[in-house]
């Protein structure tokens, strides 16, 4: 077993506390409530790491039944240019909706089944929040098979800014706990897994023709990128640079110098500027010829990126200055563009490496920690042990 934690990172984990802020009416006067009622349902035998995975397998699920059906983002196009896609059977839409209800109500009973059983710990929070940096694309990968990519909808150009936002978003929340030594949980978390559940459930009643429509002018699918936009830039990012502000002002948080402070975003900037290039230059369209292939391959390297800064995050340790996976990426980049004829198997073989380095990274720092706190992460440890 490869040992991805250093030893200050493991000392670290030994002194981490819990620190984080919600203060969403919806979540404080509805979610949680409801949370509370339904945890009481799960056996207490039942380990949180098992309630988190689980969860975490819905919203992949619907990535993968999505694929199958939609593989290009044309099921739900009136006239896709050069051939025709079936639409996504409208039972398909409803089978979506009970997986991200399930997958949304196991990630917020996980905590509780913690505090419940006595088993809270660093594993289960970076279990949850590694997880959550896979979910953060996956989720809005499936919505917008319910637009499609034309006529009433957007463009996989204009997509791939939206799930940047997203990534971005996510990435800004632990670069803010990074900083100030809090999670403030965002609003608008909750809200959006509310109106995509609403949205599944409505496809599926009335099917994707539906989202057909134009509202001042503007079509449903410009409106859903609006809101995705305003979700962000209008709110969490506002508050994520506002709480960084009041940690120094108030001196509260890790006080930083200004290189230090931005040491985290060199990774994910870098990254963005990667991508970007091989979007706008490949010579074979690869974001129009393979959407969810190329953004699958955005999201895992996202991931991985996000998830070595949470492990920096929670142990109070140095964030690392470059992800050694854009390493391959910029060379896939550079080969894509001198060899448009292996460009697409270039991707390919790309995404199987960060597939497999992202889930040989997850696996191995799950074992390191068990390893280390002698515990099991989908048991619960007899008490007479």
């Amino acid at each position: 077993m490869k040992s991805y934690l250093a030893p200050d990172q493991l000392s670290g984990f030994e002194n981490y506390k819990y620190s984080a802020k919600d203060t969403s009416p919806l979540s404080n006067y509805v979610m949680h409530p409801f949370w509370n009622t339904v945890v009481k349902l799960c056996p207490r035998k039942v380990a949180p790491n098992v309630l988190t995975f689980v969860g975490f397998l819905f919203t992949v699920a619907n990535f993968v039944i999505l694929s199958v059906y939609d593989p290009y983002y044309y099921a739900s196009s009136e006239e896709p240019p050069g051939s025709s896609y079936p639409l996504v059977p409208d039972w398909i839409w409803l089978v979506c909706a009970m997986n991200h209800f399930l997958a949304h109500t196991l990630d917020g009973i996980d905590g509780k089944q913690a505090r419940r059983t006595g088993t809270s710990g660093p594993l289960g929070e970076l279990f949850d929040h590694g997880l959550d940096s896979w979910t953060s694309f996956f989720i809005p990968a499936c919505v917008w098979s319910m637009f499609g990519r034309a006529d009433y909808s957007i463009s996989p150009f204009r997509f791939y800014f939206v799930l940047w936002n997203v990534l971005t978003t996510f990435y800004i929340s632990h670069f803010e706990k990074y900083l100030t030594k809090v999670l403030f949980l965002p609003w608008g978390y909750d809200v959006s897994q509310i109106v995509i559940l609403t949205m599944y459930l409505v496809t599926g009643i009335y099917g994707s023709h539906v989202w057909k429509f134009e509202f001042y002018g503007i079509k449903s699918g410009v409106i859903f990128e609006g809101a995705m936009y305003l979700g962000s830039l209008g709110s969490s990012l506002p508050m994520s640079f506002y709480n960084i502000y009041r940690s120094y002002k108030d001196e509260t948080g890790k006080m930083l110098g200004f290189k230090e402070a931005f040491r985290p975003l060199f990774t994910l900037v870098l990254f963005f500027i990667l991508s970007y290039v091989w979007t706008v230059e490949s010579p074979n369209g690869i974001l129009e010829a393979q959407p969810r292939l190329y953004m699958y391959l955005i999201g895992t390297v996202f991931a991985n990126i996000n998830c070595r800064l949470i492990v920096s995050q929670m142990s109070n340790t140095r964030c690392e200055f470059i992800n050694w996976l854009l390493f391959p990426f910029s060379l896939t980049v550079i080969l894509a563009l001198l060899f448009p004829s292996i460009e697409m198997y270039l991707l390919i073989a790309l995404t199987v490496l960060a597939t497999l380095a992202h889930l040989h990274y997850g696996i191995c720092v799950v074992r390191q920690m068990c390893a280390h706190f002698n515990i099991k992460c989908f048991l619960i440890k007899d008490r007479g042990d």
